[in-house]
């Protein structure tokens, strides 16, 4: 593989800052001259002659940032950009470079390189200095002659940063076992293909091999910890209402109908990449053809039957986006097991809203029981019409660093999410004020415990032309700007199927409202818009969430959605209102043709914090119930395990190399805990000889809760002159159980 090379670092400059010359990694990476700069090592690409080759011939703008000091291989975190940025977006001088906004806060390469991590920032292919710019591609036309926009294609983008990591493993500037991934919607949906892949590439031809260096050394994603990700981008940009958190999502689900394209945000997405990137002329590449894929979403209705748009469809789910890896159809078998995760949506996220991430939470949970290593962090932030209040960030940030630290370094604290475990922050108004929360429970189905449902037997008619035009476009989250505080008039409008629950005597909602009702098209499609209301004492209502259904003639009968979903406190005196609409343009695309739906039999459920039996609204149905099918109890109280028994052996190592020691135990549960329900999970194993770790492996508990793990070191060179060493064993927690420390064990080795 070809890169472009520079100098390294000269002598007098290394002099005249007063950095020691052993603080220079032992090869600079991909050839980039590194000077130390607030507190770090900072190695930029100039984006031109220094640009990385990736396995393609494509080049590839690149930046990495080391410690302070130390040689490597150092742990390893990649950052990645949102759509129409490039490298520069979580480059900072400072490790808070904003006392406004808390989405850098601890959230940028200075940050985490002065925590002892390498830090790699890239500008994905067809952007920036990445192919996207003109003068990008004139400094090297044949590399970028298709290197253009492939919207994170499991084939390019993400084999390109597989490529970066490689090369600098076999610079030894990362180490190969504890990498990284995060990044913010463009980013963040890269991060979590990543961690699915985990260890394989996928190759242009859809096939599947292990990922290793150029020099052949194998490699994997230890963490990732997608912000603001999809999980499947067909879902996410043409939703037809059939994700629900109650269900597993099946291979087909998000294109058996097609749906609504969410247009305001389809449109300035097309437009913002047209501007700042670099998209491949029509029908010259079928896999990044986004020009012609654009003029197929936007010409509209009828999708059904429809060849091209199959093919897109089809095209998008299997190739740009982590579901299909995992859903038992298109990925490796057996599925793979991905990276732990920790996933980050936000509920006033109109783009990517929390349904991206608990599609693949309950995938997950369901693959691998509730021992799956995945985490969810909910929030009123995102894309608009996200608030992104500081102290959400602030928290949220604090937890990400802690789990990165806990899986890439072995070091413990009580911050790092238990596996399961949601943590929420609800939404407020107005945007001033902070946000509420934080709520933590151990999984999502014990954040909400309780219902409080709505019924109405009395039909309404909903038209494709009914509503009030002003509130569509005031709610619009790019037309508009819309706020998630925005008010409007309370009244009901003509063409609308309008319900109201009694008034609150004050609740917290919190998940995704179900709805369920009879309908009747009356026309070749339609859609039905809901939207959840605030109504105060003055009248006035603000959106609380919304959602869409794609409706055919075959739905003629019982169907049931839900809508996106938030955490959101309904105050005493105030009045739950759903709103049933035909058309909510700009935000969804208005369908093509008039037509209308009878409605009737509607059953409308809240989810909320309070448990049942607590009365919370006015009314006969004021009063919250058990969901039809509960899951774990939020009441249930997680323990430390009592200790954990270990051995290493042998006590005294060999006197001569290789040095191989054995490490095995047992987790001993606390009173009442079973085998069955406990023994899930793993630990760390970490050897240090002197004040540096020299080792760090990870083992899986059995259903005994015994674990065994070994590791061998070729030479004495590796123990740094130290007559023992320590080993030092860590649960990592699980959803039943905390995380907790063992009794390090020395061993002498000489």
């Amino acid at each position: 593989m070809g890169r472009s090379r520079v100098g390294v670092v000269t002598a007098m400059v290394v002099g005249a800052l007063g950095l020691p010359a052993a603080a220079q990694a032992a090869e600079p990476p991909l050839g980039l001259t590194c000077t130390p700069q607030n507190g770090v090592r900072f190695c930029p690409g100039n984006g031109t002659t220094e640009r990385f080759k990736s396995f393609d011939g494509v080049p590839l703008d690149v930046d990495v940032t080391l410690p302070p000091s130390g040689d490597g291989p150092f742990p390893t975190i990649v950052m990645l950009h949102g759509y129409g940025g490039n490298k520069g977006a979580f480059e900072t001088t400072s490790e808070d470079p904003s006392t406004t906004s808390g989405t850098r806060f601890h959230y940028n390469n200075n940050h985490f390189a002065k925590q002892g991590y390498a830090v790699v920032n890239s500008t994905a292919r067809g952007f920036g200095e990445s192919c996207g710019s003109l003068a990008s591609r004139l400094a090297d036309p044949t590399g970028c002659a298709m290197g253009w926009i492939h919207l994170i294609d499991q084939r390019y983008e993400i084999r390109d940063t597989q490529e970066i990591l490689g090369a600098l493993t076999d610079q030894g500037v990362t180490k190969a076992d504890a990498i990284g991934v995060t990044g913010v919607s463009y980013g963040g949906g890269q991060s979590t293909i990543l961690a699915t892949l985990k260890d394989r590439i996928r190759n242009v031809d859809g096939s599947y091999k292990p990922w290793t260096s150029p020099k052949g050394t194998p490699l994997s994603i230890a963490a990732a910890w997608p912000r603001w990700p999809w999980t499947d981008l067909v879902y996410s940009l043409v939703p037809n209402g059939r994700l629900r958190d109650d269900q597993i999502a099946g291979p087909t689900a998000s294109r058996a109908p097609y749906g609504v394209a969410i247009q305001s945000y389809v449109a300035g997405l097309f437009t913002l990449g047209a501007t700042s990137g670099y998209y491949a002329p029509p029908l010259v590449d079928p896999a990044a053809d986004i020009i012609t894929w654009f003029a197929q979403i936007n010409a509209g209705e009828p999708y059904e039957g429809n060849p091209q748009i199959k093919a897109l469809a089809d095209e998008i789910y299997l190739h740009h986006g982590a579901y299909s890896l995992i859903d038992g159809t298109n990925g490796p078998t057996p599925a793979p097991s991905p990276a732990p995760l920790l996933i980050q949506n936000g509920f006033t996220d109109d783009l990517f809203p929390i349904g991206e991430a608990l599609r693949f939470y309950n995938r997950l949970r369901q693959l691998q029981g509730p021992g799956a290593d995945v985490a969810l962090q909910f929030g009123d932030l995102g894309h608009a019409r996200g608030q992104n209040k500081r102290d959400p960030d602030v928290a949220f940030n604090t937890q990400g660093a802690a789990f990165f630290a806990s899986h890439l370094k072995g070091e413990s604290s009580a911050t790092v999410p238990v596996r399961g475990s949601v943590s929420v922050f609800t939404q407020t108004c107005p945007k001033a004020a902070k946000a509420g929360g934080p709520l933590l429970a151990p999984s999502w189905e014990a954040a909400h415990p309780g219902i409080l449902t709505l019924s109405s037997p009395a039909g309404q008619t909903v038209t494709s032309v009914g509503g009030d035009l002003s509130k569509a476009a005031g709610t619009d989250p790019i037309a508009a700007s819309g706020s998630a505080c925005a008010t409007f008039p309370g009244s009901d409008d003509a063409g609308t199927a309008n319900y109201r629950m009694g008034e609150s005597l004050g609740f917290t909602m919190l998940g995704r409202p179900t709805i369920t009702a009879k309908v009747a098209l009356t026309g070749l499609t339609g859609q039905l818009v809901g939207r959840l209301w605030d109504v105060g004492t003055d009248g006035k209502q603000t959106l609380v969430t919304r959602g869409v259904y794609r409706l055919n003639p075959a739905d003629d009968g019982t169907i049931t959605f839900q809508l996106n979903g938030n955490g959101y406190r309904f105050e005493k005196g105030h009045t739950p209102k759903l709103e049933l609409v035909g058309s909510s343009a700009p935000t969804y695309r208005a369908t093509n043709g008039a037509f209308s739906v009878a409605v009737s039999d509607l059953k409308l459920t809240l989810p909320t914090v309070e448990k049942p039996g607590e009365t919370v609204a006015l009314g006969p149905n004021g009063t919250v119930q058990a969901p039809a099918a509960s899951g774990t109890s939020s009441a249930f109280t997680r323990q430390r395990p009592r200790r954990i028994v270990v051995r290493v052996s042998p006590r005294r190592g060999d006197r001569r190399a290789p040095y191989r020691f054995t490490t095995r135990g047992t987790v001993l549960l606390p009173k009442g805990f079973t085998r069955k329900e406990s023994c899930s999970g793993r630990v760390s194993i970490q050897v240090k000889a002197g004040k540096r770790t020299i080792s760090l492996r990870r083992a899986r508990l059995s259903s005994k809760c015994s674990f065994r793990r070994s590791v061998t070191f070729s030479n004495s060179r590796r123990f740094n002159q130290r007559r023992s060493l320590k080993f030092t064993v860590r649960f990592l927690g699980n959803d039943r159980l905390l995380r907790k420390n063992a009794k390090s064990l020395n061993r002498r080795v000489r």
